[in-house]
């Protein structure tokens, strides 16, 4: 049982456990046995973080079924090791030496950190992210729906929004809130803090404490501090711009809202797209520029250590870089004045080519088997479903039963990672000594 199959697992038990209790009749508003392929994709949508449903939430889960999806939201946005742990520290069990590395592997750290006080940061930023998501959203939602499903409707899209979910009570996710700042800015302000990463939060909150403390020594930000935040900020801006420019006279969309509409909800498809799965407009009648665009953006996905998907920007940021030097005649990547190491430069190159590969595959076999359906509909499904956003066009439901469960596939390898889900398969390669003579290779 190596690591990479003890976190593998891990995911696969919360994802049978969760289907099965979506089976169960207390699960659905009717009182009716489950569909067993719909509980079971619906459990995959919410342990991977994902949002893709083949049902209404709102209308055919029970209460009951809503808490059990929201648990499972929480277990997917956390982390099988995270829970884990938490239950050690809880009754106290030390942790040993193949724990504590994955632990390191499941938040793809570097070194060994302190095992209690990397769990204890974690759990305390979720926490006060999330019930400072359900203060804000509680101010509007109350105001429609009254204080108690006001506040359920709150703490749902609270949980969801910060574990880049994007499952909705509401049957339109968000669109009857598109012209709502305080939604938008709510939903937007969890989705960038859940998908930035826990590192990024923690090092920006030291940093205040360090200005705060009056200190006159220079704080020192970390490289993937600087990578994550600056790449972000990037694509938020250049995403906005992107969507306002080619959805800007398309009436099914944005058209016939107001100016500040049109920002309000190009932002908001800026930051969702990066795994949220929220939408407040239609996607199914976006241009096909706004859909390629889509596509760009959920593939590149959210940050390390955060709880989206897609390659993340510090992949992004390493493959740029990458050409840049590749331009300039250099041999060696380097970032902010700072190299990066070759194997971490290869295990970029990995990570992309091992998403495209599953990406084409996936397309490929649900195109077979849902010939009637266009192939930018399945291509946009399967991208959406591998980088674990949750976005859609609106075929979904209509897929056949063996496009569903290539979808669940496509969604539980993007979670776990398509490296972590290799090496689970194959085993970890034994070390070798062996070393080639290097030969030159035409390339390009």
């Amino acid at each position: 049982m190596t690591i990479a199959r003890t976190i593998c697992l891990g995911f696969l038990g919360a994802i049978l456990l969760g289907a099965l209790l979506l089976t169960l009749p207390f699960s659905m508003a009717s009182g009716a046995w489950n569909d067993p392929l719909v509980a079971l994709f619906t459990s995959t949508s919410a342990v991977c973080v994902t949002g893709l449903i083949v049902v209404d939430t709102g209308t055919v889960f029970s209460t009951f079924g809503q808490c059990i999806i929201l648990l499972l939201i929480q277990v997917g946005g956390l982390g099988y090791m995270t829970l884990s742990t938490v239950l050690m520290l809880l009754i106290g069990r030390r942790f040993d030496l193949a724990q504590k590395f994955a632990i390191k592997e499941s938040f793809d750290q570097p070194y060994n950190q302190g095992t209690r006080t990397l769990i204890i940061s974690i759990m305390a930023t979720t926490l006060i992210g999330e019930l400072t998501g359900v203060f804000l959203l509680f101010t509007r939602f109350s105001q429609d729906f009254g204080l108690s499903q006001g506040l359920w409707l709150s703490i749902f899209h609270s949980i969801s929004a910060w574990n880049n979910a994007g499952f909705s009570i509401f049957s339109n996710s968000l669109v009857g809130y598109h012209e709502s700042i305080i939604v938008n800015l709510a939903i937007s302000m969890l989705i960038i803090g859940g998908g930035i990463g826990y590192e990024v939060i923690i090092e920006f909150y030291l940093w205040v404490r360090h200005r705060l403390q009056g200190k006159t020594r220079r704080f020192t930000f970390s490289l993937n501090f600087e990578v994550v935040t600056m790449t972000t900020l990037w694509l938020l801006g250049l995403g906005t711009i992107a969507f306002l420019f080619v959805e800007w006279a398309n009436p099914a969309t944005v058209a016939n809202m107001t100016w500040g509409e049109k920002a309000i909800a190009a932002w908001f498809q800026s930051v969702t797209t990066r795994t949220a799965g929220f939408n407040s407009i239609d996607i199914g009648q976006m241009t096909t520029a706004g859909l390629f665009i889509t596509m760009g953006f959920m593939f590149i996905g959210a940050s390390p250590s955060g709880t989206g998907g897609g390659i993340k920007t510090t992949t992004l940021s390493i493959l740029a870089n990458c050409t840049k030097s590749v331009l300039r005649g250099r041999h060696r990547v380097t970032i902010y004045r700072r190299e990066i190491a070759y194997n971490i430069v290869i295990k970029a190159i990995a990570v992309v080519f091992g998403s495209a590969t599953v990406i084409t595959i996936a397309t490929a076999i649900i195109s077979f088997a849902n010939p009637e359906i266009d192939l930018i509909q399945i291509l946009f499904e399967v991208i959406s479903a591998f980088a674990t956003v949750g976005l859609s066009t609106g075929i979904t439901a209509s897929l056949s039963a063996i496009g569903k469960v290539v979808i669940i596939c496509t969604m539980y390898c993007g979670r776990v990672g398509v490296l972590l889900l290799m090496s689970a398969l194959i085993g970890e390669a034994p070390p070798s000594q062996t070393n080639y003579p290097e030969e030159n290779l035409l390339v390009g």
